[in-house]
């Protein structure tokens, strides 16, 4: 088989998944046609239609694209089928119905931001680095009926050094996936649309990786120091670890932490105390203090500990 007997339908929605799609298009890869997501209201009152970053590229690079409210919606199943797509790439996107998945001759594959079968789920980047991994990785992967559970075509590593946050993991799996992408195309066409894959294994002690919501972001300060300072790092810069805290002088603050440092410093309270000395911000953790280097007060903008510091009058 030969790159361009490939006719390839892309889907994926946020900046994540462009890197993936710019890199398909630059080494030219015909992409048929780009499933996304439906552009998303925003502003105070949703007046005005943000388009996902994939559309907004797609439209560029003169892609047709494809919104479905519904993937079962059989107007969108029926367009689809028109692009006569031989295969399907999926990068950051939601579950496909079958119907969609299994449509094109040699199947859907995607790009999951973990090494599976650890981390299936929805924040597979944040997670890994809550849990204090040193390393995670990316995997494609041939789409089935269950999430993230399809055989496995290939996978790459990517260390995690202990000061990393999210942001940092994001940015080198972005990279990391477009160029397992182009990996796993050269396989499939090498292989005449069928390459190797093999099951994953199933294990009662896999990791993993549900939707971040409020309530599963709030710090728990009875955890010793490491185990906080993994999980506000692994939340950074999005959505945000955070705690309601009282100060000093009594006041209740609700609080955003981006940045910390991990100390020595015994924990003489109970956790979830804030202690400031020498100009310098801690909470007390289930073991020792942690510093807050950056953080952000609800209905503030984001900032440093000193700066924090010189608005609250009294600590």
């Amino acid at each position: 088989m030969r790159k361009e007997d490939l006719r390839i339908v892309f889907m994926g929605t946020p900046e994540f998944a462009v890197e993936t799609l710019k890199a398909l298009v630059e080494n030219d890869y015909n992409v048929v046609g780009v499933v996304t997501q439906p552009d998303k209201p925003v502003g105070r009152h949703g007046s005005v239609l943000q388009p996902p970053a994939v559309k907004q590229y797609s439209l560029e690079r003169g892609l047709p694209v494809l919104q479905p409210a519904k993937m079962k919606d059989p107007a969108f199943v029926e367009q689809l089928r028109g692009l006569r797509a031989n295969l399907q790439v999926v990068v950051a996107f939601r579950m496909l119905p079958e119907v969609v998945w299994a449509m094109p001759e040699y199947g859907t594959f995607n790009v999951h931001a973990a090494l599976l079968p650890n981390y299936r789920g929805a924040a597979p980047i944040n997670w890994a680095v809550i849990n204090g991994e040193t390393e995670t990785g990316v995997t494609t992967f041939f789409l089935d009926h269950d999430i993230d559970t399809g055989r496995i075509i290939m996978q790459l590593p990517f260390d995690i050094p202990d000061t990393a946050d999210a942001e940092y993991v994001y940015d080198g799996l972005m990279h990391l996936g477009a160029e397992i992408c182009l990996k796993t195309l050269q396989c499939i066409v090498e292989a005449d649309g069928r390459p190797a894959s093999e099951p994953q294994r199933e294990a009662d002690n896999l990791k993993p990786a549900p939707k971040l919501v409020k309530e599963n972001c709030e710090v728990d300060w009875h955890q010793p120091v490491k185990r906080v300072y993994d999980f506000i790092r692994g939340l950074s810069p999005y959505p945000g670890a955070w705690s309601t805290l009282t100060g000093p002088d009594g006041r209740e603050v609700t609080l955003k932490f981006f940045r910390t440092t991990k100390t020595g410093r015994p924990s003489a309270d109970v956790p979830g105390r804030i202690v400031v000395d020498k100009r310098r911000l801690y909470v007390t953790t289930g073991d020792c203090q942690l510093q807050i280097d950056e953080l952000q007060q609800s209905g503030k903008k984001r900032m440093d500990a000193a700066s924090f510091l010189n608005g609250m009058k009294g600590w």
